[in-house]
């Protein structure tokens, strides 16, 4: 293992500590604990918006609290879900009377706990949460039927779910409505990856999984959990049609329909070879008649030094293209 660290156990510890000198503009923590991140710039009467999940990831999850985004992130060791104790301290320090909404991904440990914090919040601190849970990875699950629970893993497009809710919430709607546009925009959300490389968590000291040198593997988790497929790696343009048709194919669209794309590195993923692909998915949606109303690219949901990329793509319609555009600023994120 080579990583420019002090020691394992002290990773996310300081990882934190410098985020917090870097951004103090932006972010603090609450309850004497550097998990507990939080707003720096809390709005009078706004629904408090709060995510979490394991360290390992950045930007993704803490990188996107901020103005106009998320108020707080409970932060978890690497790959591991943050407590409960501390989803709630975050809970309690966001609210300010108007309830508040937790987005989280589709992981069994982030909903255990969320929704341990959940019911604390309510029976201990009389404060209404709300939940919705992001499952956009279309590679770990069938599409769930009417009125089933989502199965799927949340990865990168979740972003976009932040970015909904944040600007709804940022427009002082109430907690039902956030919730409402939130789960819009989940719902609208798909997400393809590929991984060429595995990643190594400090602690363990050694990679999470094996891929050979000359492989690629189709649809694998951002934990290093199994895709769909493994193979020879391939020329990009092939890897983005293979990608971005099992996007395309998984949620129904029309030609004229406008979308916003995510293309987003795993951790080592040079930005010259995320370009490469984006012009390549230029291509196929023009040739499949979708309009491309903007384009997000770089590392914005990592596995620490993992090889590859993911695609995301939201649908739009006036109400989601509104609360994309609207400003936000985070230490991972800025738009005016």
């Amino acid at each position: 293992m080579k990583k420019i660290i002090n020691k394992p156990e002290d990773y996310v510890k300081e990882m934190l500590e410098g985020l917090y000198i870097a951004h103090p503009d932006l972010i603090t923590y609450t309850g004497d604990d550097v998990h507990c991140l939080v707003t720096a710039n809390k709005v009078k009467g706004k629904v408090g918006l709060a995510t979490g999940g394991g360290s390992g990831h950045l930007p993704l999850f803490l990188g996107y609290v901020g103005k106009g985004m998320l108020d707080a992130c409970s932060v978890g060791d690497v790959f591991q879900s943050p407590s409960a104790e501390q989803m709630l301290a975050c809970t309690k320090y966001i609210d300010d009377g108007a309830g508040v909404l937790y987005i989280y991904g589709n992981y069994n440990g982030d909903i255990f706990n969320f929704d341990m914090a959940a019911e604390q919040a309510d029976f201990e601190e009389d404060i209404r949460v709300e939940s919705v849970v992001a499952g956009d990875d279309v590679a770990s699950a069938a599409p769930s039927k009417e009125g089933e629970k989502n199965t799927r893993r949340g990865v990168a497009g979740i972003i976009f779910v932040y970015k909904c809710a944040g600007a709804a919430a940022n427009d002082m709607l109430s907690l039902d409505e956030v919730k409402r546009v939130a789960e819009k925009a989940a719902a609208n959300t798909r997400t393809m990856g590929v991984a060429l490389t595995p990643c190594i968590v400090p602690r363990v000291g050694k990679p999470g999984f094996s891929i050979g040198s000359d492989e690629m593997e189709i649809g694998m988790g951002i934990h290093g959990e199994t895709g769909i497929r493994r193979g020879k790696l391939e020329p990009a343009d092939e890897i983005a049609e293979e990608m971005l048709a099992k996007i395309i194919g998984d949620i129904p669209y029309e030609k004229g329909d406008e979308v916003d794309v995510l293309i987003n590195g795993l951790g080592s993923t040079p930005l010259d070879e995320q370009y490469i692909v984006l012009r390549k998915v230029d291509e196929i949606l023009k040739r499949e008649g979708l309009l491309v109303h903007k384009y997000y690219t770089g590392n914005y949901a990592t596995a620490l030094e993992m090889g590859g990329i993911s695609i995301s793509m939201i649908k739009l319609d006036d109400e989601l293209k509104k609360y994309m555009d609207a400003p936000a600023e985070t230490p991972f994120f800025k738009q005016m």
